[in-house]
């Protein structure tokens, strides 16, 4: 299949999250490692790495990295994102597409910095890309169109599922899917904790949960089952699931889950706040 990427993909910042995306484009073959280049803020050890491993190009100057991509991947901290803006922001052209990655960041605040007909994105993503699993939700800017939508689904794509969702959804996507994988890690912790307390040893308590998550995971995602009613079949009247079961709701753990998850949601809102203030400080 022809690729739909033919230009360059620049990424300002070079995280775990940007190292991931170009991993996963390379390896599904959306782009080739001389189109993409990597910039960040000064971290000249981290940009050598990524070219030595991946051999993509980097670049020391942000304002080259705009100047010659088709796509733009804003893949810094959101409080960095007013800042950065505000450097390079006047060098991006009409028809190049802006990817942000940044969490809380409007794509009203990126296109008023940046030309008329310029084409933002914002995703989601969450840091099972690092092993090709992300859940993602993308939405559109006002001036992108179709096809930059079909671009940026191929790219991410490589890194996971792909989902779209109107903008006034991203904060409550940040903080379901985008927080939701240290959730996870955080139950599992537990159980590998209550394996040993009552008797496993570490290597066998870590194995049972992680392979029992894996399954019950792949149980919902093959039968599409309610998972109230998987609960209910694993749960017999009277029985061990059903007594330790009880100690979970005593302890309020669905409330304090539903309650993170909002509180998480109600963060990004806050970060989509921050960087208004911090594009006012730079201005001053």
């Amino acid at each position: 299949m022809e690729r739909m990427l033919t230009g360059n993909v620049g990424f300002l910042g070079a995280g775990a999250i940007a190292e991931a995306l170009i991993r996963g484009m390379l390896n599904a073959g959306v782009v080739q490692p001389e189109q993409v280049l990597v910039s960040n803020r000064s971290d000249r050890e981290r940009l050598a790495d990524l070219n030595r491993r991946y051999g993509v190009r980097t670049a020391g100057s942000k304002g080259y990295v705009v100047d010659v991509c088709q796509v733009v991947v804003l893949a810094c901290k959101p409080k960095d994102v007013a800042g950065l803006l505000a450097e390079v922001g006047g060098r991006f052209r009409p028809g190049q597409i802006v990817l942000s990655l940044a969490a809380g960041i409007a794509t009203s605040f990126i296109e008023e910095r940046v030309a008329d007909g310029v084409m933002v994105v914002r995703a989601m993503p969450n840091t099972s890309c690092q092993v090709g699993e992300s859940a993602t939700a993308v939405c559109l800017g006002r001036a992108a169109t179709p096809e930059a939508m079909r671009l940026v689904t191929e790219m991410l794509a490589s890194v996971g599922q792909v989902y779209t969702v109107p903008e006034e959804q991203m904060d409550a996507v940040t903080g379901l899917s985008g927080s939701g994988p240290a959730y996870v890690y955080y139950i599992v912790e537990a159980m590998i904790e209550a394996g040993e307390a009552v008797g496993l040893a570490p290597e066998v308590a870590r194995a049972l949960t992680l392979q029992t998550l894996k399954g019950a995971a792949l149980t919902l995602a093959t039968t599409g089952a309610d998972p109230a009613v998987l609960r209910e079949q694993v749960t017999s009247p009277g029985g061990t699931t059903a007594a330790g079961l009880q100690v979970l709701r005593e302890a309020g753990f669905a409330q304090a889950l539903i309650s993170a998850i909002v509180r998480a949601t109600e963060r990004s809102r806050e970060l989509g706040r921050m960087p208004a203030q911090a594009a006012t400080e730079v201005g001053d």
